[in-house]
């Protein structure tokens, strides 16, 4: 059936859960799991008045990316690992998330995205859009949303 199913995460337990079911599909059709985080990029330097509100090196982002990435793809790796199913870790950096994730799938060869929906209504959606909706959107190959 599946031989190399994606999973994108965010880090939220929406996506956590998302990670769990992807990894007992994983487990039960032989298939490996291709774990993947598009963290935002940095931000350029903010002002609230005249006074700069915040500022962060490239190289600070860098480590806070390379942090938030151990921490959310570890759940996926800890969790594959304990159900014997062999799991891939990527992540970059990018200012849209539904492209790098359908680039990352075509990349590692991935025939499936298990993907997670927020399931944002209303203005929410308008103005934070929706991830899930784009790959849904755009993807070539199938893509199972998990709720």
């Amino acid at each position: 059936m599946y031989k190399n199913i994606m999973v994108p995460t965010d880090g939220s337990a929406l996506s956590r859960s998302a990670i769990a079911a992807a990894i007992k599909l994983a487990k039960s059709t032989g298939a490996k799991v291709t774990a993947f985080y598009a963290a935002p990029p940095a931000t350029p330097l903010v002002y609230g008045g005249l006074l700069p509100v915040s500022y962060v090196s490239p190289g600070e982002h860098s480590a806070i990316i390379k942090k938030a990435a151990e921490r959310y793809l570890g759940v996926a790796a800890m969790a594959a690992k304990a159900a014997g199913v062999k799991c891939k870790l990527a992540h970059v950096t990018s200012d849209f998330p539904a492209e790098a994730i359908i680039a990352a799938a075509r990349k590692e060869k991935c025939d499936l995205i298990f993907i997670s929906s927020h399931s944002r209504r209303g203005i929410a959606r308008m103005l934070l859009g929706s991830e899930t909706q784009k790959v849904i959107a755009n993807a070539k190959i199938p893509v199972l949303v998990h709720r």
